[in-house]
């Protein structure tokens, strides 16, 4: 089980050092094949969001140096990120996914859009053919893990999501949501869930800007909203009461010149910037200006921590849930482990009680059906009892984990059991040493045969 996690989010790293992580939705398809190409990875998957960069790896053997990623993909110095980090391996690294695709890792315990974005980076990888396997089979299961926790436990249902925080904060500011106007700059799913928000208290006006013309007015169509094209947003963003901004754009796109003249188009009247991008939209010094409002995810976060609440008691049940999930992966994972060697062997000792079959039939003449059932039954429960120790060996080493690896090349090697690339070749008929005991008792079956068939004649 070589999974390994490592990344930045909302409790580990300051707005400022995740938006040095982030990772476009444009360039997360190279990312991640830079990552399965790196020595040492067998699968990959990169999940960039605006509270987490993650990146989430199988790899050939129990040590992976992700680090060495990390440094080569940015161009970092030692040292200069690794404080903000976390690293998860093995059976820790699932229960992180399983955690983080349920919302139990999100700022906002219970929100759904985390599991979308994990299946959208899960779908990236699964396309470009890095997520093929172990990990494939993680993912899976993840997801399904996630649907358990939203149907047995109430924790999405009471939960406080970003878009209700942003309302709240909205309300604070103006005092009544009702008639204000609504800028989204950006036509992604926060901008949307948040302008719903904001409009079943009372906003009436929505604008809507977006590099791509067509997804803005699509977006502006759901709210009999307004599409404005993204060149012409410095001259009408000033419109707005509140501007909720998630572009995805390298560095700032409203800095401190642009609130000053937005204040001086609105006359003073306050401003309420909510910068959900991860690089942030918003420079922060607008904050310095009388009468305009800017909170970026952190501080967003923070006023999250004031809602917990009795919510944290639904959290636990869905933690002990998650822990039980984990462990029965790791026992579904560890016995698929094992399985390849167990059908080897039953192929290998099927094909020489066949091969045996075969060479004494010449000895054997023509036998009855009653016969023909004698000696099958015969020679499959030898076999049977043969596999029966190294199977329940194998089973036993795959749950207690730590020895199965051993077990597996021991009953190779004792069975001389090929590899899948060995097993496109002919399969030469077995050569068994002068002693073998499967050949004594063949041909003490043939004699039993023969001597059947004598005592039928002898009767008759």
């Amino acid at each position: 089980m070589n999974f390994f996690v490592i990344g930045v989010n909302h409790r580990t790293a300051p707005v400022e050092v995740r938006e040095r992580f982030a990772i476009p939705e444009a360039r997360l398809a190279e990312a991640t094949q830079q990552l399965a190409n790196f020595p040492g990875v067998e699968e990959a998957m990169i999940v960039s969001t605006c509270n987490r960069v993650e990146l989430i790896a199988r790899a050939k053997d129990a040590n992976c140096d992700l680090y060495g990623f990390v440094r080569d993909y940015y161009g970092f110095k030692p040292g200069e990120f690794e404080n903000y980090t976390f690293e998860y391996r093995h059976i820790e690294a699932v229960k992180h996914v399983f955690r983080v695709a349920s919302s139990l890792d999100s700022m906002v315990v219970g929100e759904s859009q985390i599991l979308g974005q994990v299946k959208e980076a899960y779908a990236v990888a699964r396309a470009i053919g890095t997520v093929n396997s172990q990990l494939d089979m993680l993912l899976t299961r993840a997801f399904a893990v996630a649907k358990k926790v939203r149907n047995e436990t109430q924790v999405a249902n009471s939960s406080v999501s970003v878009a209700s925080v942003a309302v709240e904060l909205a309300e604070k500011i103006f005092g009544t949501l009702q008639g204000k106007a609504v800028y989204l700059v950006g036509a992604g799913k926060m901008c949307e869930l948040a302008a719903r928000h904001l409009i079943a208290h009372g906003a009436s006006k929505i604008y809507v800007g977006n590099r791509t013309y067509e997804r803005a007015a699509a977006l502006a169509h759901k709210f009999n909203g307004e599409a404005i094209p993204f060149e012409r947003l410095y001259e009408t963003v000033w419109k707005a009461d509140i501007v909720i901004s998630s572009t995805g754009a390298p560095h700032t796109i409203f800095r401190k010149e642009h609130g000053e003249k937005f204040l001086s188009q609105r006359r003073n009247k306050p401003m309420f910037f909510i910068d959900i991008a991860v690089p942030r939209d918003v420079d922060p010094r607008l904050n310095d200006l009388d009468g305009i409002f800017v909170y970026d995810v952190d501080d967003l976060q923070q006023v999250v921590q004031s809602h917990l609440g009795d919510r944290r008691r639904e959290a636990d049940r869905a933690e002990m849930l998650v822990e039980d999930e984990v462990s029965k992966f790791q026992a579904r994972l560890q016995t698929a482990d094992v399985v390849p060697t167990i059908v080897s062997l039953q192929e290998h000792l099927e094909t020489v009680r066949q091969a045996e079959i075969d060479r004494l039939r010449g000895r054997l003449g023509t036998l009855t059906p009653e016969q023909e059932l004698a000696i099958e039954q015969l020679t499959r429960g030898i076999v049977n009892k043969i596999m029966h120790t190294p199977i329940t060996t194998l089973k036993s080493a795959a749950r207690e984990g730590d020895q199965a690896t051993t077990v597996v090349e021991l009953v190779k090697k004792l069975f001389n059991l090929r590899s899948p690339e060995a097993k496109q070749e002919a399969v030469p008929e077995p050569k068994p040493p002068a002693e073998c005991p499967a050949n004594q008792v063949m041909d003490e079956s043939a004699d039993v045969v023969a001597g059947s068939k004598q005592n039928s004649k002898t009767q008759s």
